[in-house]
């Protein structure tokens, strides 16, 4: 038990020496850096601490040292920029038109690659600032304020200048310790004005052409000093409308780093792209002459070519109600080629089979066997086995001619009795024809026959069916030829164009 209650005191003895030694600062993890100034005169805790145009930290509080000089203290809150070196540098330098102020430093300064860096600021142990982080006052600066210089220019501050400028001598006199501090509090602007002149001295070409040119330029002015004194006037007006809307200007610049940050690509993207594009626009200067050559000549093609396009709106204007009314057709024409597209798939297929079988050479092959098996060969050549034989006989007639008759008989005297009974007994009534040819022969004679049915002429052939077996032979027998009357339509018709008739025939209105 007792072990247990000297573990828990030496447990609770160890967490209030951490909370006391780390914590009774209350810093809250937090960078500060004691910067001590000459002079700070219009700051105030709360403004802004940058660096590099990046804000990252307040003005936490100011004092004031035992030799009378300024403590600001900066409290950096931005993880990234809590490493200030002994190099580094501090400047107080006014935030907008209307007097505010901010701090600006300079954690460490430029060095070559590879080169090795300053040390860390002293970190106060004890006393006045204890945790903070020193900078001396040889590494701050605070500049003249432009209100302060140009007040030197105006009523009575310009005499009181010159009073003491005149006066310098006699009160500088036994006092040089107070002429080095004056020099000493100077340096920032010294040190400014040694930036200033090396700025000049590298333009120093520059302000040689402005003062052999200032001539050109003053005498354009003189002749519209009017206009000029317009611009003051204007300008001083705008700047009281700028400070009127400081606040806004304050939250534009405020967002301009920010917003040259997110430019910085683009800018780069476009400054490769000038590179890139820097031979093609040199190409094009060289070629600038044919180009302007080029489009002084599209001038008169463009009007010589002003009626084809007029002609070219009538032909349109002709075409386009034209063109309307084929649609109709044109949607039938595509739904013919979709309804034929399978026609036209399966024909391909077969003619690329034809082609890649032979089909076609074996199509010609049997034209060919098929020609020489229908025509003979002898010895004088070839001959067609069938021949057309054109006589008076070809002719088509309605009566039959003896001289076309192929009767052939065995003996010329029944032949001739034949040709007789046939030249007496009309066509239509021959039995020896078909029924179709006789009934055909009666119409073109203007009568109607009446062919038997089948079950009519077996009963009329019954009765004598045994008789002509024995008595006659089949190549003789003969059927009584039936009456042929005459239809009232036929008779009617009688004198008239056989061809009606044959027509009447044909077309079924024979009654």
């Amino acid at each position: 038990m007792k072990r247990l209650v000297a573990i828990a005191g030496v447990l609770v003895a160890a967490t209030a020496l951490l909370v006391f030694g780390t914590g009774a600062s209350d810093d809250g993890g937090h960078y500060r850096v004691r910067a001590i100034f000459m002079n700070a005169f219009s700051v105030i805790a709360g403004e802004d601490v940058k660096i590099a145009g990046v804000k990252v930290g307040k003005i936490e509080s100011l004092d004031v040292t035992p030799d009378h000089k300024a403590a600001v203290v900066l409290r950096i809150d931005r993880p990234g920029f809590d490493d200030f070196r002994t190099d580094a540098e501090c400047t107080i330098r006014p935030q907008s038109l209307i007097g505010e102020k901010f701090v600006e430093c300079t954690p460490t300064q430029p060095r070559p690659e590879n080169a090795q860096p300053a040390p860390k600021l002293r970190k106060i142990e004890r006393g006045e600032g204890k945790g903070q982080y020193l900078l001396p006052v040889t590494q701050t600066s605070k500049p003249v304020d432009l209100d302060l210089v140009n007040n030197t220019l105006r009523l009575p501050y310009r005499e009181r200048l010159t009073i003491i400028l005149n006066e310098l001598g006699t009160g500088l006199a036994g006092r040089g310790g107070d002429l080095r501090l004056a020099i000493r509090n100077a340096d920032p602007a010294l040190k400014e004005t040694d930036k200033v002149l090396r700025i000049l001295a590298d333009q120093n070409r520059t302000l040689a052409n402005l003062a052999r040119d200032s001539d050109t330029i003053l005498r354009p002015l003189a002749r519209d000093r009017a206009r000029v004194a317009g611009f003051v006037t204007q300008a001083a007006r705008t700047n009281e409308a700028v400070a009127e809307r400081s606040s806004a200007l304050e939250q534009n610049i405020a967002k301009l780093p920010a917003f040259l940050r997110e430019l910085t690509p683009t800018m780069q993207a476009l400054g490769g792209f000038a590179d890139q594009a820097t031979p093609v626009f040199t190409d094009l200067g060289k070629e600038a002459p044919s180009i302007n050559r080029f489009i002084e000549e599209l001038g008169p093609f463009s009007e010589a070519g002003i009626p084809a396009f007029e002609s070219l709106g009538s032909a349109a204007a002709v075409g386009g109600p034209a063109l309307t009314k084929s649609k109709p057709i044109i949607t039938e024409v595509g739904q013919l080629a979709a309804n034929a597209k399978p026609l036209t798939n399966n024909l391909a297929s077969l003619l690329t089979s034809l082609k890649d079988t032979g089909g076609i050479e074996r199509l010609m092959d049997y034209l060919f066997y098929q020609v020489g098996a229908i025509n003979g060969f002898d010895a004088y050549g070839h001959y067609l086995r069938a021949g057309l034989i054109l006589n008076a006989c070809s002719q088509y007639a309605i009566a039959s001619s003896p001289d076309c008759l192929a009767t052939f008989e065995n003996d010329s005297a029944s032949g001739s009795a034949r040709a007789a009974s046939a030249g007496s007994v009309p066509a239509y009534a021959d039995t020896r024809r078909s029924g179709s040819l006789r009934q055909l022969d009666a119409y073109f004679h203007g009568k109607k026959l009446h062919l038997p049915t089948q079950s009519e002429a077996k009963d009329r052939a019954a009765p004598t069916a045994t008789a002509s077996k024995a008595a006659v032979p089949a190549s003789a027998a003969t059927t009584p030829a039936p009456a042929a009357t005459t239809p009232p339509a036929a008779s009617q018709a009688q004198g008239s164009d056989p061809s009606q008739s044959l027509l009447d025939y044909l077309l079924g209105s024979d009654g």
